[in-house]
């Protein structure tokens, strides 16, 4: 049998498919699909609901609105078997509709990704689990990309971090046994951080478990080291709190900013972007417009103009676009070139790929004047200017008059939070005084609720008191510790060069470019393994042509001490298989090869920390291939705003 190739993302996306139209083919005749909302994003992207209606589905209805009709006998709930309360919306649905119905309905419950003991016992109590039919939807990792992959769960970060739930722990384990299955074992896996760890045993007892049973569909090179996989790098979101707190400065990662992307989708005012192509514009008679309506866009590679525009830095996306432009314009006028019907015809059947990139050029340009319009505000500047003169390690008491200020002018509580977690983030913590002042302040301005927001975040280990016990005052490499409990950025900043401060952001040599002058510390961590020569250069000036060692043999080598800083245990755990099937297949497959890194970021990912890593994987293309796994794709609203209380008790 002839080796695996990389990790195929679109065969992923063809099985998630596959699964759930099997599934809904299972239910005989019309029926109408009563949806989890968090579900129906991440499912939209690998089947539309034109595919849907083919295989019988009438309407489609959210469960959180409790709207389901009786049109149909068939009825079919697709929701997380991870939440007890979308059970109990589904218990209670099942039950009013068999009271009020005066039809037999045939009812079909579809968990995802699992069927769990809780959901039984709750339809169990209900007294419907005799009446209905119970599958389950193995849907796990979901591609965003050719490069991307994510589980399908919703907060993610939310119940690692503040509920302290280990489930996504346990789900992205199951995301990626089966990587394991088809591929091969995982050669190596390397970590930094408790809950990374945690994710590492459990596929080292789930693949003890899968060898143990001889019914499970595992074939024998799933249980030998992979031939085409180097490693599995899993970062704790622990290790690196800071960066996602900061403002994105990538194109994506300031849409996300200011918009929010969900699924590969942006909702924008069409005020900003027009009407979408094709429609038009209502003619208002009388009363003027009261309010624009929004329309989504899809924001992913399909996107050929916004797959070069993604992971730049904004402050060069404007002269890009001008370039696209004037290719456009030139390629146009050609038409008037064209001399022999032959080439006529060239030029017509191009022309559906020119008014579609023509649409997409609007589309963006409208995006960036108005992110353009955003970054030149006063407020935007003043937030930049203290959040890198943080994480740049100028005195954290310099800013507080900034952040003051920023209070008094009553902007939203995110801003403020991200600011004041990001100096505790860096500064191992804000002085017991300094805190006291900016908790009375928040909750004199934007209400007495907050106090529960201040505790979540406490919680969280995002906004503490510094001690004099704090393991900040640790210098690194100091006690002999073999982990820490805090990031040490005031160590880190030096050791693993952080702040780069002459970035080219118009041809960029580092990753530094995606904050401006900040290096993410995950990517760093990241570039120690598979780029260690390259950062050894940077951080420690050795030659470039020192003989270079293959990371995949060599772990954490080179950077044990720099390691103590960051928060969190380290492991570099090695998957043996049959030797002698190993060195067959090794013979049979060649190690010149390119080979795919797994990098998995437990707890979610930013938009920048992605443009990061294939700036990486870039600069490795045709020794390594770099796959993004992660739980979420979140940024420094989805952080802080998980510890904010939704209750208004009046403002002070």
């Amino acid at each position: 049998m002839a080796p695996h190739p990389g990790i195929d993302t679109d065969a992923i996306k063809d099985k998630a498919r596959k699964d759930l139209l099997d599934l809904l083919e299972g239910v005989r005749g019309k029926k109408n699909l009563v949806i989890e909302q968090s579900l129906a994003g991440p499912i939209g992207l690998f089947v539309k609901f034109s595919i849907l209606q083919d295989y019988g589905i009438d309407k489609v209805f959210f469960l959180e609105n409790d709207n389901l009709d009786a049109s149909q006998k068939n009825v079919v709930f697709l929701a997380s078997g991870e939440k007890a309360n979308q059970c109990i919306a589904i218990a209670g649905q099942i039950k009013k509709l068999q009271q009020t119905s005066s039809i037999e309905h045939e009812i079909s419950v579809i968990w995802v990704p699992r069927r769990t003991l809780v959901c039984n016992k709750i339809l169990e109590e209900a007294g419907v689990l005799g009446d209905i039919s119970v599958e389950a939807l193995p849907l796990h990792f979901i591609p965003l990309d050719h490069d991307v992959l994510t589980l399908a769960y919703d907060d993610p970060f939310i119940d690692l971090y503040m509920r302290k739930d280990p489930t996504s722990i346990f789900l992205a384990a199951q995301a990626l046994m089966p990587i394991q299955h088809k591929y091969g074992l995982f050669p190596r896996i390397i970590g930094k951080g408790d809950n990374a760890r945690r994710l590492m045993e459990l596929l080292l007892r789930m693949r003890s478990e899968a060898a143990a049973d001889e019914n499970a569909a595992i074939s024998r090179r799933g249980m030998m080291p992979s031939a085409s996989i180097e490693s599995l790098i899993i970062i704790d979101r622990e290790a690196d709190m800071a960066t996602p707190l900061l403002t994105q400065l990538t194109y994506e990662g300031l849409i996300d900013e200011m918009f929010g992307i969900k699924n590969n989708q942006a909702e924008i005012d069409t005020s900003i972007i027009g009407q979408a192509p094709g429609q038009q514009p209502k003619a208002q008679s009388g009363a003027p417009q009261q309010q624009s309506l929004k329309r989504k866009i899809q924001l992913d590679s399909s996107d050929k103009l916004y797959d070069q525009l993604r992971d730049a830095n904004f402050a060069i996306v404007g002269p890009l676009l001008n370039k696209v432009a004037r290719r456009l314009a030139g390629e146009y006028e050609s038409r008037h070139g064209a001399k022999s019907t032959s080439e006529l015809r060239e030029f017509v059947n191009k022309l559906p790929g020119y008014q579609a990139e023509q649409q997409s050029l609007k589309t963006h340009t409208n995006l960036t004047e108005e992110a353009l319009k955003y970054t030149q505000t006063d407020i935007f500047n003043r937030i930049l200017e203290v959040q890198q003169n943080l994480v740049s390690g100028s005195d954290p008491s310099s800013q507080h008059d900034t952040i003051e200020e920023l209070i008094a002018r009553d902007l939203p509580l995110t801003t403020i939070l991200r600011l004041l977690c990001l100096e505790s983030t860096i500064s191992g913590g804000l002085r017991p005084k300094d805190l006291d002042n900016f908790k009375r302040q928040i909750l004199h301005a934007y209400g007495y609720q907050h106090l529960l927001t201040l505790h979540n975040l406490e919680k969280m280990g995002l906004l503490v008191a510094r001690t004099a016990a704090n393991p900040f005052y640790i210098p690194v490499g100091g006690g002999g510790a073999s982990e820490s409990k805090i990031t040490n950025y005031n160590a880190l900043r030096k050791s693993l060069r952080l702040i780069v401060d002459e970035v080219n952001e118009q041809d960029p040599n580092d990753i530094a470019y995606v904050y401006s002058g900040y290096a993410p510390l995950s990517v760093r961590l990241v570039q120690a393994i598979i780029q260690k020569q390259e950062l050894l250069t940077l951080t420690r000036g050795l030659s470039a042509d020192a003989p270079s060692t293959s990371s995949a043999a060599t772990g954490w080598q080179g950077f044990e001490d720099v390691l103590k800083s960051v928060k969190g245990e380290t492991f570099n755990r090695i998957q043996k298989g049959d030797e002698a099937a190993v060195k067959a297949r090794h013979m049979l497959t060649g190690s010149g090869k390119e080979k795919t890194v797994v990098v998995m970021f437990l707890g979610g990912i930013t938009r920048t920390e992605i443009a990061a890593l294939r700036f990486v994987g870039k600069k490795l293309e045709g020794r390594k291939k770099v796959i993004i796994c992660t739980t979420g794709v979140i940024g420094g609203k989805e952080v802080v705003g998980a510890a904010i209380e939704k209750g208004d008790f009046g403002r002070g």
